[in-house]
């Protein structure tokens, strides 16, 4: 705890007023890769409690749409429509396309984890089942050259999720942003030109 408070990007994130260090995250990614113009449609998967919707609602306004998922309650964010419910519901993507009003994103994001056993095998197949799920509600979701942003971890699931990000997107990179901590095996996988199958 005493490690966690002392963080500077926890630091920054609360003098800053975001939900969460990972905002940092996100800004680093995508000012790199031009991921949140103005006027972007963004889903956020996974999103509670908040800090990537707030930095997506904060660069794509005033004609952008943010909305965010999440099995969690989130306090409300202006900009952002909050959709509460489970990605593996089939009730849950029809709420995210009526909140999307018929227009498909431009991106999609997911910092979703999973709760890490410490079991290698067990939390491989949690790893990849969650990226396999942000990948199918992108595939139902994205526009054609639209991109997702997954986090994942080092690990058994990593080649696995990159040859599902192959088969739908032109272009894959890994990117590893300077908030991640430099002990954590997280890592995110960058899809770029969406192609619709």
């Amino acid at each position: 705890m005493r490690e966690h408070r002392a963080d500077s990007y926890v630091q920054r994130a609360h003098a800053q007023g975001y939900r969460s260090r990972a905002a940092f995250k996100l800004q680093q990614i995508a000012d790199r890769d031009g991921l949140l113009a103005a006027g972007r449609v963004v889903v956020d998967l996974g999103a509670a409690p908040g800090g990537w919707s707030q930095v997506a609602a904060q660069r794509v306004q005033p004609k952008g749409v943010v909305v965010a998922v999440d099995r969690s309650s989130m306090a409300p964010l202006p900009g952002v429509k909050f959709i509460e419910g489970d990605l593996r519901e089939p009730a849950t993507l029809e709420s995210i396309r009526a909140a999307l009003g018929g227009v498909r994103a431009d991106f999609v994001m997911s910092d979703m984890a999973p709760d890490l056993s410490g079991v290698k095998a067990s939390d491989a197949a949690n790893v990849f089942e969650l990226g396999r799920c942000a990948i199918e509600v992108s595939r139902a979701l994205l526009a054609p050259g639209g991109a997702l942003l997954l986090k994942t971890f080092h690990g058994e699931a990593l080649a696995e999720l990159r040859t599902s990000f192959d088969a739908v997107f032109r272009q894959v990179v890994v990117r590893k942003p300077g908030a991640s901590r430099t002990r954590s095996s997280e890592i995110y996988l960058l899809g770029l030109e969406f192609q619709r199958s």
